[in-house]
């Protein structure tokens, strides 16, 4: 006999909102999807307000607002207030790329309290070739003028297989930038960063080489930085609970106004997704087909249903058990309990060849 899981909180703690797939950057590791939403389809500074509005009467705390890169929208100003009036948290992700300080100004006097910035590697030559254009100095110049506004700053530290080695040295820059938080956050690979997994995947070697230095940097930064890791999935022998479990803590609206419970649940083929221009937010997130669909654990093998587990991870990713078996319904094969563990064994097992590089 299995137990219940536990019950759908009433909202999702954040939203999500994915304002444009335009980007300066063409990072190989980006999670934008691989078929991007053109620009002249994108929903209206109207639409947006209206869920903000929506987000905030269900009890959404927290709005993030990204991409491709936010500063693309001629509108920013005016979304970044109508999430301010709405009572929402503003968070920024962004490039930097277009950013003066003249324009920064602007997006704090309208609302915005948090930016977060992501440096690719610690070098320049290195980091440009990873996002794809000259970005590296553009970031570093513009952390003095962060520092000129009442603004919560975090610093993103996207490690991967070309960079891992030089951990401390990246963690030391960033330091120097004095952040009120960082977190190093190993490549995940979806989107563009599954095309390019081959040559973004680092050896076990160095994923167990980085863990003293993280925890190192934890205690020698704590009470000044605060300090999170993200590791990746292929190394574990469990699932984590994916973005808090499906349809549990966060909600993403994609720049045509699709409403998804994570970053990459449009690759799985048999799901479609409510539209806000069509639906309130709310029944989205209580009714829509596609957010029911991995609740609970009706879906669960049989394997998952009794496992202890099930309520701390909720079955781990369902999108990268679709990638890995093509079948969404499967056992995440990153659980030692999964029949196609094994996959995963090949898959972090270094490739010395020189391979293409796909670029959004």
């Amino acid at each position: 006999m299995t137990q219940p899981s536990s019950p759908i909180p009433a909202s999702p703690l954040s939203l999500i909102a994915e304002l444009t797939h335009r980007c300066p950057l063409h990072c190989l590791y980006c999670s934008n999807p691989v078929e991007m939403q053109r620009a002249d389809a994108e929903i209206s500074t109207e639409d947006w307000r209206r869920v903000f509005q929506q987000a905030a009467q269900m009890g959404v705390l927290h709005l993030h607002l990204t991409g491709g890169e936010p500063l693309a929208r001629k509108d920013l100003p005016e979304l970044i207030k109508a999430g301010r009036e709405a009572g929402l948290y503003v968070n920024m992700i962004t490039s930097g790329v277009g950013l003066t300080e003249e324009r920064l100004a602007g997006l704090v006097e309208a609302g915005l309290e948090h930016l977060q910035l992501s440096f690719q590697d610690l070098d320049e030559v290195s980091a440009n070739h990873i996002a794809g254009t000259r970005a590296h100095a553009i970031k570093l110049a513009l952390v003095p003028v962060l520092k000129k506004f009442h603004l919560a700053f975090t610093i993103n530290l996207v490690v991967h297989r070309m960079n891992l080695d030089r951990l401390e040295e990246f963690i030391a820059l960033a330091e120097d930038l004095n952040p009120d938080r960082l977190e190093i956050a190993h490549v995940q690979y979806y989107g563009w960063a599954l095309k390019n997994r081959s040559l973004l995947m680092p050896t076990e070697e160095q994923v167990h080489r980085s863990l003293p230095i993280v925890e190192a940097a934890k205690q020698r930064l704590k009470g000044r930085i605060h300090l999170e890791a993200v590791f990746p999935d292929y190394f574990g022998s469990f699932p984590k609970a994916c973005v808090g479990g499906w349809g549990r803590q966060m909600m993403l609206i994609d720049p045509v106004g699709q409403a998804l419970p994570c970053h990459s649940a449009a690759i799985i083929p048999d799901l479609s997704f409510d539209n806000v221009r069509e639906h309130d937010l709310a029944w989205i997130w209580q009714s829509s087909p596609a957010f029911q669909r991995f609740r609970g654990d009706a879906w669960m093998p049989e394997t998952c249903l009794v496992c202890p587990r099930k309520e701390r991870d909720f079955g781990g990713c369902r999108c990268q058990a679709f990638m890995l078996t093509g079948d969404a319904e499967a056992i995440d094969p990153v659980c030692g309990y999964s029949p196609h563990h094994g996959v995963l064994q090949s898959l972090r097992t270094s490739v010395p060849d020189v391979l293409p590089i796909w670029r959004g």
